[in-house]
């Protein structure tokens, strides 16, 4: 059932030569893939339900907003967005796992005690418009509309402009009480981005926080110039300020025992024979904790200031968007790892939609299927089929658990 589930998916929005996935907020294969969940729930006879934010929803039991289940749900679930040429696995796994563990619990003859949904959130990547976890965000009240509809991609489209494009309503973006009101518990399941449990002999663990993180811009600005024909001590060239940074990252995330990572890059003009006049990076920067976080970032704008000005060039800092740190901790968490046989219980320092529904007050947990190379966010990322299997089992067992009843 999990393989056939997979196959329909496995070649959507793949590259046919790096192999990896290009699943963008609101692009083709992104979709492609919103159509794959929605006719995916109607063929098992689950309620679909799609809010203004382009989250969707597949409800096993009572979808009504008049119900008397409200604010009793209990919601499983992830995403089906990638970043550019990411893995098979980041995001997919969690939702096909909930749809095969529904599965499994409908053929046991399972009779869930509260109604269960099944959620995809839209562009938690942020890999088109910049913001991580937009669609969660958006939900919860987090993200401003105002603000998420004026993002642009790559190309100059806002996302006012996509949305229209694609038949939905920029309008309808934002909080949406009903739905949240109708949570009560969220269980995420997702691939491990690290190697945690690649060492022990368990192929799933239970989450115990989020490292805080950020994602920061950096405009460094000189002035354009010939290539050739420009003295090096007559230049200003952004380019040296901005390549100290990305040093200065490695060596101040290294001592902090963080994560600094300038993973994008633009150059204008972009001539090979001519000296930008601006190059504009985005830095990743991740902590254990947020005074470590806040203290990297404030270094490295320190740095950046100074060559800069040593440069004769200057720097403009965005902070784009700061998710600070989640704890998963308490009743919840023990108890899966209780339940699952005394499951690893493990940080990560990847964001998720769980931490943003868990900011919101919604009692929340993440589930880790073990990933044998820790690889992520690439085409290499890999689960063994046998380690995707006991994921599903944990989660079935974690519904039934949750929802009322006995394992079956």
């Amino acid at each position: 059932m999990f393989g056939k589930l997979w196959e329909e998916i496995e070649g959507i929005g793949r590259d046919a030569h790096t192999g990896g996935y290009r699943r963008y907020a609101w692009n083709d294969a992104d979709l492609e893939m919103r159509e794959w969940f929605a006719s995916t729930a109607g063929a098992r006879g689950l309620d679909y339900v799609e809010d203004g934010n382009g989250n969707q929803f597949a409800w096993w039991g009572s979808a009504d907003k008049g119900s008397a289940d409200k604010g009793n749900a209990l919601m499983i679930g992830s995403h089906l967005d990638s970043v550019p040429d990411g893995g098979a696995f980041d995001g997919p796994l969690g939702i096909v796992s909930s749809f095969v563990a529904v599965d499994e619990l409908v053929k046991d003859g399972f009779e869930p005690g509260r109604p269960i949904v099944i959620a995809n959130f839209a562009d938690e990547e942020g890999a088109r418009f910049g913001i991580a976890c937009a669609g969660s965000q958006l939900l919860t009240g987090r993200l401003d509309p105002e603000r998420a509809l004026g993002l642009t991609d790559r190309d100059g489209f806002s996302l006012a402009e996509v949305l229209h494009s694609r038949g939905r309503k920029p309008e309808r973006l934002g909080p949406d009480a009903d739905i949240l009101g109708r949570i009560g518990t969220f269980v995420e399941l997702h691939v491990e981005q690290g190697r945690n449990l690649a060492y022990g002999d368990q192929g799933v663990g239970v989450a115990s926080s989020i490292w805080p993180h950020g994602r920061y811009r950096f405009d460094f600005c000189g002035e354009a110039n010939h290539a050739g024909a420009t003295a090096m001590a007559d230049r200003r060239d952004p380019m040296l300020a901005y390549a100290a940074t990305v040093l200065a990252a490695r060596d101040r995330a290294v001592l902090r025992e963080a994560r600094a990572t300038f993973g994008r890059i633009e150059v204008e003009p972009g001539g090979t024979n001519a000296i930008p006049s601006r190059v504009r990076g985005w830095l990743d920067a991740r902590a254990a904790d947020d005074d470590t976080l806040t203290r990297l970032v404030d270094e490295l704008v320190a740095v950046a200031r100074a060559e800069a000005e040593s440069t004769g060039t200057t720097i403009d800092f965005t902070a784009e968007s700061v998710t600070g740190s989640v704890d998963f901790g308490g009743a919840l968490r023990d108890d899966l790892s209780a339940l699952l046989g005394d499951a690893p219980i493990l940080p990560t320092g990847a964001g998720h939609d769980a931490g943003v529904l868990s900011e919101y007050g919604i009692d929340t947990s993440m589930l880790f299927v073990r990933n044998p190379t820790g690889v992520s966010h690439s085409p290499a990322e890999f689960a063994e089929e046998s380690d995707c299997l006991a994921g599903v089992a944990a989660l079935k067992c974690v519904i039934a658990h949750l929802a009322g009843g006995d394992p079956p």
